[in-house]
C-alpha cells in the first residue's frame, strides 16, 4: 500500500489542494473559489465556515478521484494568505466573518497604536508596518466597534490555523505566521511581547499557542475524520502560503527568488541576516520566518495588494462577453482579455493605472490610496486598459525590487515565477522588461500545496529534509529582458510615481468625504 500526503491552501480569493505520493506524482487536484465580501469601503472579508466545508469537499473529491486509501495518508499541512484572522467562541465556532488580507477599516486603530506605542518601537520589534493591519490591529477595532462580539472570542486564528482547529482540535499559530499578528511580536525573540499586550488592552489568552512548522500541532481527529472520509491520528501541520509555493517551486536557499500573481501580486526572496529587516529597505517591506529552519532564515516579501485580483476586477466587472464564452465554449476568459491586450505597445500609448484598487502595501503603505486611471483617451480600447493595468502591477512591485536590490540582499537569478497570472507570457515579459532581469516559469505549477505536502512529509519523516523540493522543480519559458523595453518603462515608472505624489493627500480627503456621515 503507497504512502499518501496532502495539501490544503487557502489564498484570498479561493482554495485548492492536491494529493501526492512521496515520489511526488500528483495524483488529485482540488480548486474552489468562494466570494470576497465587501460590505462596506475598505472591509474585506470571508465567509469562515466555507473553509471547513471546502475542505470536506476537497479532501473528499481527491480520495476519489485518486482511490487512495484514507489510512495511507501520512500526513497533511495547510496554509493560508495572511494577514488573515478568523475568531472563535469557547465552542469553537466562528465569531462575525473572517477577515482577509484586503480588509483596511481599522485606520482609527492604526492612528492610536502610533501614538499610544509608538511606530518606532513597534517596528524594531516587529520588524514590520502597522499599516498592514495585522490580527492585533483588528482585534483592536472589534474591541472598539462591536464590545459585545469581542468579548466572546476565546480565540483569534489565521485561515490555516481554523482549518488545522478544525482537522485536530489544537489551536496554534506557527512562528512564521505569527509576524502578521503584529504589534506586539517579537520577530527575533519569537515571542508575544506581554507588556504591549497590556498596554493596548488585549489579552493575551486570546492568542493561540505558537509553534514551529516543522513540527506536528496535531492530529486529525474522530469527528474530522468522519466528515472528511479521512482517518484519526493523521499528524497536521501549517504554514505560510508564499512559504509553501516556495517549497514547491524549489525555493528554499539563501537568495533564492520567487513570484506570485495570485490575488495579491508578490515576491519573495530568502535571507538570513536578521540585519536586513531592520534596515531602511527592510522595514518598507514584509518579513517573516521561513518555514526552513524557521528560527534562522527570512523570507522578505513585498506585495502589492491587489495582484491578480486587479486582472479579475477587470473581467468581473467589464467582461460579461468574455465570461459568457468560457461558460458556453470553455475559453478562459483570461486568455481572452490577454488577446486583446497582445497588440498593445509598451506603455499601453500613453495609459497609466495606479492598482491601489484596496490600498496599498510596500513600500508605500498607503491604507488610503485607491486606483487612479491616468491619460484616458478615445483612442484607447478595453485591450489598453488590460495591459495597462499589468504594467501596473509590475511598477508596483519594481517600487520595492529597486529598493532591495540597492541594499545589497543577495539575490540569485532568473525570478522564479510560479501561480496565479504567471501563466500569462505577456504579463511575464511585462514583468521581465520593468525589472531588467531574466525570469522562468515552473513547470510543475502544483502550487502551495504541493509545498504544504513535502512540508508534510518532511515533518512525519517520509522525507528526510527539502531536498526534493529543489529535485521536483523544473522550469520552463524562459524570458530574457530588453534594454530598448526597460528604457521605455522607466519613463513611465517615474511618471508613475509622479501621478503617486500628486494625488496622494487626495485620497486622504476623498476618504472623509466618503466617510463623512449624513445629514
Amino acid at each position: 500500500m503507497s504512502d499518501y500526503l496532502i495539501g490544503l491552501d487557502y489564498g484570498t480569493g479561493g482554495a485548492k489542494a492536491c494529493l501526492i505520493t512521496p515520489g511526488g506524482d500528483v495524483l488529485a487536484t482540488a480548486f474552489e473559489e468562494y466570494p470576497l465580501i465587501h460590505e462596506k469601503p475598505s472591509w474585506s472579508e470571508h465567509e469562515p465556515e466555507l473553509y471547513w466545508e471546502i475542505a470536506v469537499r476537497m479532501i473528499r473529491g481527491m480520495l476519489t478521484e485518486s482511490g487512495a486509501d484514507p489510512r495511507a495518508v501520512r500526513g497533511i499541512a495547510v496554509s493560508s494568505a495572511l494577514p488573515s484572522m478568523v475568531m472563535v467562541d469557547r465552542n469553537l465556532q466562528p465569531i462575525q466573518r473572517a477577515y482577509n488580507l484586503m480588509d483596511r477599516r481599522a485606520t482609527e486603530e492604526v492612528d492610536w497604536l502610533k501614538d499610544r506605542v509608538g511606530e518606532r518601537r513597534m517596528m524594531e520589534l516587529t520588524a514590520n508596518r502597522l499599516e498592514d493591519h495585522p490580527a492585533l490591529v483588528n482585534l483592536l477595532w472589534e474591541k472598539n466597534h462591536r464590545p459585545e462580539s469581542f468579548k466572546r472570542i476565546y480565540k483569534a486564528l489565521t485561515i490555516a490555523g481554523f482549518v488545522a482547529m478544525k482537522l485536530t482540535g489544537e489551536l496554534v499559530v506557527n512562528y512564521c505566521d505569527a509576524p502578521f499578528f503584529g504589534v506586539a511580536y517579537d520577530i527575533l525573540d519569537r515571542s508575544f511581547d506581554e507588556s504591549i499586550m497590556e498596554e493596548i488592552g488585549i489579552p493575551p489568552d486570546i492568542l493561540p499557542k505558537l509553534v514551529d512548522c516543522e513540527e506536528v500541532h496535531g492530529e486529525v481527529s474522530g469527528e474530522a475524520a468522519d466528515e472528511t472520509g479521512l482517518v484519526p491520528g493523521i499528524p497536521v501541520t501549517t504554514q505560510v502560503d508564499f512559504n509553501a509555493s516556495c517549497i514547491a517551486a524549489g525555493i528554499t536557499a539563501e537568495g533564492d527568488i520567487m513570484s506570485n500573481l495570485g490575488t495579491v501580486g508578490n515576491f519573495g526572496i530568502i535571507f538570513r541576516d536578521p540585519d536586513f529587516m531592520f534596515s531602511e529597505a527592510g522595514l518598507s517591506m514584509i518579513n517573516l520566518a521561513f518555514t526552513i529552519d524557521s528560527a534562522n532564515t527570512y523570507i522578505t516579501i513585498p506585495s502589492t495588494t491587489t495582484g491578480g485580483q486587479s486582472i479579475r476586477y477587470i473581467r468581473d466587472n467589464f467582461s460579461p462577453m468574455e465570461m459568457e464564452v468560457e461558460r458556453a465554449l470553455g475559453v478562459s476568459s483570461y486568455d481572452l482579455l490577454n488577446l486583446q491586450a497582445a497588440d498593445v505597445p509598451v506603455g499601453s500609448e500613453g495609459l497609466i493605472i495606479l492598482p491601489y484598487l484596496m490600498g496599498e502595501r510596500t513600500p508605500i503603505w498607503d491604507q488610503y490610496a485607491k486606483g487612479v486611471i491616468f491619460g484616458l483617451s478615445l483612442h484607447h480600447t478595453k485591450g489598453h486598459l488590460v495591459r495597462a493595468m499589468m504594467e501596473a502591477v509590475a511598477y508596483a512591485l519594481y517600487d520595492s525590487f529597486r529598493l532591495i536590490k540597492e541594499a545589497g540582499l543577495k539575490i540569485n537569478y532568473p525570478i522564479v515565477f510560479h501561480e496565479g497570472g504567471t501563466v500569462s507570457r505577456m504579463w511575464r515579459k511585462i514583468i521581465t522588461d520593468v525589472f531588467n532581469v531574466p525570469t522562468v516559469l515552473v513547470k510543475q505549477r502544483a502550487g502551495a500545496p504541493l509545498g504544504d505536502a513535502i512540508l508534510a512529509g518532511v515533518v512525519t519523516g517520509l522525507f528526510d529534509d527539502y531536498a526534493v523540493a529543489k529535485e521536483w522543480a523544473s522550469y520552463t519559458k524562459p524570458v530574457e529582458p530588453s534594454q530598448e523595453n526597460h528604457e521605455k518603462y522607466m519613463g513611465y515608472f517615474e511618471l508613475y510615481k509622479d501621478i503617486y505624489h500628486h494625488v496622494k493627500d487626495d485620497f486622504k480627503a476623498l476618504a472623509a468625504l466618503r466617510d463623512r456621515p449624513e445629514d
